[in-house]
């Protein structure tokens, strides 16, 4: 299989089967903390990265020849190794899921282009959208995430906004913290009034456990993520 990975154990999602939509390492984000590396190509451009028919054909093939497996599958993953909103089709892909499958379909996404509207219709039938907030803050921003340059941090707050009006599904926003980049209170009470606005139904605090694509990244102690998790709130957890 070229583009269909796993099934694999996910911390948040279970067992899932996924699915890569860009060629690797193809993202609107070169984030510092990143276990595939550093961004390859970092691109606002969306187009049909990988032909969608190919993927939905190794679909189709893979529930073929996996029956017992797809029983047990909790979710199929549109995910990868790039950030998978960039491919245009990706509203075609996830028709063509439900043609296929019964199992729910999650979108693991950066968020940065989410404040098109064109990009939340196409995306409005999966179950679970996973998108991530690291900052808030420009500096903390361009610092942890390192965006293209056409991506500006309240871009990406207001389309989240939008989507929560609009999408029917759950929420669950991931916050991927770096010891002395993202970890500091002030930094966490501003998340929290942004977290606020966006209402989402869980919020996921996470940190590096796996190589970095840059060195010197640290995960934040367990007792520090406690606290933050405090100032979240109940919909917060330590994944």
């Amino acid at each position: 299989m070229k583009y269909i990975y796993g099934p694999v154990q996910s911390r948040r999602l279970g067992l899932s089967l996924g699915v890569s939509l860009t060629a690797y390492k193809i993202c609107s984000f070169d984030c510092v903390y990143c276990q595939q590396g550093k961004t390859t190509e970092v691109t606002v451009e969306r187009r049909e990265y990988i032909p969608i028919q190919e993927i939905i054909d190794e679909l189709k093939s893979w529930f073929l020849n996996h029956s017992q497996e797809a029983g047990n599958l909790k979710f199929i993953t549109i995910s990868g190794s790039g950030e998978p909103t960039l491919n245009i089709e990706i509203g075609t892909l996830i028709s063509k899921i439900r043609e296929i499958t019964p199992v729910p379909v999650a979108l693991i996404t950066n968020a940065s282009l989410l404040n098109t509207q064109a990009l939340r219709l196409a995306v409005k039938e999966v179950d679970l959208i996973a998108p991530s907030l690291d900052a808030v803050t420009v500096q903390t921003f361009q610092r942890i995430n390192r965006p293209h340059p056409d991506i500006k941090i309240q871009d990406v707050i207001n389309g989240l906004i939008e989507l929560r009006k609009e999408f029917s599904g759950k929420i669950w926003l991931e916050v991927m913290l770096v010891s002395g980049i993202n970890d500091d209170i002030r930094q966490i009470k501003k998340l929290k009034e942004a977290i606020d606005r966006i209402n989402p139904d869980k919020i996921q605090l996470n940190s590096p456990v796996r190589t970095t694509a840059e060195p010197k990244v640290f995960p934040v102690n367990r007792k520090k993520l406690e606290k933050i998790k405090e100032i979240l709130g109940e919909k917060c957890e330590v994944v």
